[in-house]
């Protein structure tokens, strides 16, 4: 199942950050992960929150650039080997990764791993019981 994340284009000068999370707060809207990204003159914060569709609309209605994105979330095992055996398993199905960011789940001490792939579709396909497991909306949303 494909999840969806915020991509946010957020000029690189203090304070834009803390707007985007007081933006989220005010919308008692939650953040499960984040990445970023910047170059010298702006940077790309993505996001999983919540509610995406929300957050969207949140930070648009403040005069940001916010788009949703589907990305996979994999759930992957927290030992050494776990993230290869994905990226083996995208290479074998032709999948190339775009990019790619981590958080740790305490509840079931695993990584999981968000991807954005170039073909959403042969990446889901690609993920076998046992190297790793594709996290529903719900629950990633809930973690």
């Amino acid at each position: 199942m494909k999840v969806e994340q915020l991509s946010i284009f957020i000029e690189n000068k203090p304070g834009r950050l803390a707007e985007v999370a007081t933006a989220l707060a005010k919308n008692n809207i939650n953040i499960r992960a984040l990445s970023l990204a910047d170059t010298m003159e702006y940077g790309v914060l993505r996001l999983i929150v919540d509610r995406p569709e929300d957050g969207r609309r949140a930070l648009s209605e403040q005069g940001f650039s916010a788009q949703v994105t589907e990305v996979l979330a994999v759930e992957v095992p927290d030992r050494p080997g776990g993230l290869g055996e994905i990226l083996i398993a995208f290479q074998a199905a032709g999948v190339s990764v775009e990019y790619m960011y981590a958080f740790f789940s305490h509840q079931q001490a695993v990584a999981i791993m968000i991807f954005r792939v170039d073909d959403l579709d042969r990446g889901l396909s690609a993920i076998k019981p046992g190297i790793g497991r594709i996290i529903p909306r719900a629950e990633l949303y809930q973690q």
